[in-house]
């Protein structure tokens, strides 16, 4: 992994898919551990959208890793856009639809997950967007 980062350090697109398939290609109960040191990894960056969705959207499209029984996922999730919105408000409530289908899950990961939705909600001066996207989706 090293070595090929080595290489393709210099190609935005190539690191983008460096990021998200070492995520995607953890075991289940490591995703979110992973997902969070990559996100204290030198190359990235939340002020990059595309980067931002390489880490924390490859968590969240890895449905092993980020629901995982541990809760982990969630919470690395909601802390990561209570980081970004103040800078990308839209990127951080797109990305808040990965908690969309909580309702499917088992109880245990529906409070989880209700849990990381209401303190979004509750972050002081939170966004118009991500206050409605949250909102709508706590509500459903």
């Amino acid at each position: 992994m090293q070595a090929f980062h080595d290489q393709w350090r210099h190609d935005r697109l190539v690191l983008d898919k460096w990021f998200s398939l070492q995520i995607v290609n953890a075991e289940p109960d490591a995703a979110a551990d992973l997902a969070e040191a990559l996100t204290r990894h030198a190359d990235f960056t939340m002020k990059n959208p595309n980067r931002f969705r390489a880490v924390l959207g490859a968590l969240a499209a890895s449905p092993a890793g980020f629901h995982h029984a541990s809760g982990k996922g969630y919470a690395l999730l909601a802390d990561w856009l209570i980081r970004l919105d103040p800078l990308n408000p839209q990127t951080a409530a797109r990305m808040c639809t990965a908690f969309e289908t909580w309702r499917r899950y088992d109880e245990g990961r529906q409070q989880m997950i209700a849990a990381q939705l209401d303190r979004i909600l509750a972050t002081p001066g939170i966004s118009r967007d991500m206050t409605e996207m949250a909102g709508r989706i706590r509500a459903a």
